[in-house]
């Protein structure tokens, strides 16, 4: 059974009703029942009231959806289930006791719904109340509806918004009630989930496998009319855009090259907003390509079904009218109060700043721009190859010496992507591997535009600037900085020792942007692991500054201490970074930055 955060099961729509009641000072409870309404209940009298509601376990519907400029008042059932008939007419009896003229009862199209509300419309009737009734059935997953017709389902909140806004502006009983009926007939929705739901102390209403999507299925997690592969997310929202508009299916929309519509774009409750984004904009995209023209999208949560993975679309046809009653004014806390506009992809993007000329001083690397040129080298430097005249960094196969360590690194740490990030998730996010494949990719990039400074300065400095503006994440900082200071203090130098100082540099530069306190190579202070391994190979290149100390010695010594401290990583407590909020005890593998790390300078020893 899911694990659900809840008081107790029997309890969870109250509590979840008295929470919302709780927070929001327009709303009130009715006593004795599940019914929210709104605080300003004399600010009806004269106007049509709207009443709607449903099982429990779709929030934010349905009282989400209860304010000024939409419903007076909504009743909620159980979990799933249906409001009992002597809550509804307790609810219509309030509002009418408070001066309604007249009452518009909203209802999804669902068995329980149109019975217990029918029943408690009649009575009211019997009592003399004007109550008339909305059926909505906007779910377009069937070909061939059954008897019970097409569900109801996300798009009963356009309907909630259209005559909320109607009776707003003092329209008669029998105007709400026609053009709310008229709009239920130009709109369509059609769910898609990755996942079932479940309702507390349940367990979830259907199975899907991992590479399995369900297309048409109900809000309250019924089966749909196919299940398919798992398809990427733009592929996903053309099929069901394709079959919402299939003219062979009797529950179709019809949509035409010049149509304006309402597009919503509803989490069912579990899909993250990262992917519900991105399902906006490949439904923008897609409509747009069939000369649909968007002349509004609503994006979040508006009627879910518990925990589960998925989204729904639905379009509205509209015209001014129709449109002028979406934008308009409410206070019901669901709807988004955001600018009036179409949605469209081709929005004209802000140009990029320009990027100020380059001060002299930074022609020798020490800027944030790319350099263009490549700079002849110092006349000799000794690390990292021997230093009778010739060096890694010389003139004409220097270029080339460089590309080649470059392009080794880069593969190693491609290679390495997916090791990172398993070692990474210890921790908590298992990026690291996909943040430095990013940087090896920028580099590579960087390289194929332009030859690299042959330069120890201006390289790394250059190095710094791709990593700074492409790698992202904390290790992207790091490497920048600990590049940037490195570079610097490169520039003028000739000399082994040159190397030992940059390295102490580049970690001194890392060290001055964590707290005070923190110092590297400390088992229970190190502030980011991964400056272990550079902290152990920085002290292994300290011999470079002994006369007549064979640099490739002393690299191969420094991987190996940079190796040495990336395993003393495991279990140990990071003082900062995302690791530092995982317990030692959770932590089974050496740290994915500091592997990271002493990859790095493997690769260039090979």
């Amino acid at each position: 059974i899911p694990k659900k955060l809840v008081t107790t099961v029997s309890g969870c729509a109250d509590d979840a009703l008295a929470g919302v009641v709780a927070c929001n000072p327009g709303l009130r409870l009715l006593q004795g029942h599940r019914v929210v309404l709104r605080d300003d209940l004399q600010a009806i009298r004269g106007r049509v009231a709207l009443l709607s509601g449903g099982g429990s376990g779709h929030e934010p519907a349905h009282a989400g959806y209860v304010g000024k400029g939409m419903l007076t008042g909504v009743v909620a059932g159980t979990m799933f289930a249906s409001p009992s008939v002597g809550s509804i007419l307790a609810a219509i009896r309030a509002v009418a006791q408070a001066g309604a003229a007249g009452i518009l009862l909203i209802v999804k199209n669902y068995t329980g719904d149109r019975l217990n509300f029918g029943m408690a419309l009649e009575r009211a009737r019997a009592e003399g109340t004007d109550v008339r009734m909305v059926v909505v059935g906007d779910d377009c997953a069937f070909t061939k509806p059954g008897k019970a017709g097409r569900r109801g389902i996300c798009g009963t909140i356009l309907i909630h918004k259209v005559a909320g806004a109607l009776a707003e502006a003092g329209a008669s009983l029998d105007e709400v009630e026609k053009k709310a009926m008229a709009a239920a007939k130009v709109m369509g929705t059609l769910g898609l989930s990755l996942s079932p739901c479940s309702i507390p102390g349940s367990k979830p209403s259907f199975q899907l496998a991992e590479d399995e999507m369900e297309l048409g299925l109900g809000i309250h997690g019924e089966a749909g009319v196919r299940r398919m592969k798992m398809l990427p997310a733009d592929k996903a929202v053309e099929t069901m855009l394709k079959h919402m508009t299939d003219p062979s299916s009797a529950s179709h929309l019809s949509l035409k090259p010049g149509s304006s519509v309402v597009l919503v774009v509803n989490n069912l409750g579990g899909l993250s907003c990262l992917e519900l984004g991105i399902v906006a904009g490949a439904a923008v995209r897609c409509l747009e390509n069939q000369g649909i023209r968007i002349a509004r999208a609503l994006v979040g949560s508006f009627m879910t079904a518990m925990e589960m993975a998925g989204v729904s679309l639905t379009l509205m046809l509209v015209d001014e009218e129709l449109l002028r009653l979406i934008d308009a004014k409410t206070m019901a806390m669901a709807w988004p109060n955001i600018l009036a506009g179409p949605a469209t992809t081709r929005r004209e993007e802000v140009p990029a700043p320009i990027e100020p000329p380059r001060k002299p001083e930074d022609e020798s690397g020490t800027g944030t721009g790319l350099p263009s040129l490549v700079t002849p080298p110092p006349p000799c430097l000794s690390f990292p190859r021997e230093c009778a005249g010739m060096h890694l960094l010389s003139a004409g196969l220097s270029t080339a010496r460089v590309e080649r360590v470059l392009q080794r690194v880069c593969s190693t740490l491609l290679d390495m992507k997916e090791k990172l990030n398993e070692l990474d998730r210890g921790a908590g996010d298992g990026d690291c591997g996909h943040t430095h494949a990013q940087a090896a990719q920028a580099i590579q990039e960087w390289m194929r535009s332009r030859p690299p400074p042959a330069a120890p300065a201006q390289l790394l400095s250059s190095l710094a600037d791709v990593v700074l503006a492409q790698m992202g994440g904390s290790s992207g900082v790091l490497y920048g900085l600990f590049l940037t200071a490195a570079g610097q203090s490169l520039r003028g130098r000739s000399d082994s020792a040159a190397w030992a100082d940059a390295m102490d540099a580049g970690i001194e530069a890392m060290q001055r942007s964590f707290p005070p306190g923190l110092s590297p190579g400390s088992q229970t202070n190190s502030h980011s692991l991964q400056l272990d391994s550079l902290f152990a190979a920085g002290q292994a290149l300290h011999s470079l500054r002994n006369p007549g100390a064979d640099p490739l010695q002393v690299l191969a010594a420094a991987v190996q201490s940079a190796e040495a401290a990336a395993e003393a990583t495991r279990h140990m407590e990071a003082g900062a970074g995302r690791a530092s909020y995982v317990h030692s005890s959770r932590l089974e593998q050496p740290d994915a930055g500091a592997v990271a790390v002493a990859a790095v300078l493997g690769a260039v020893l090979q």
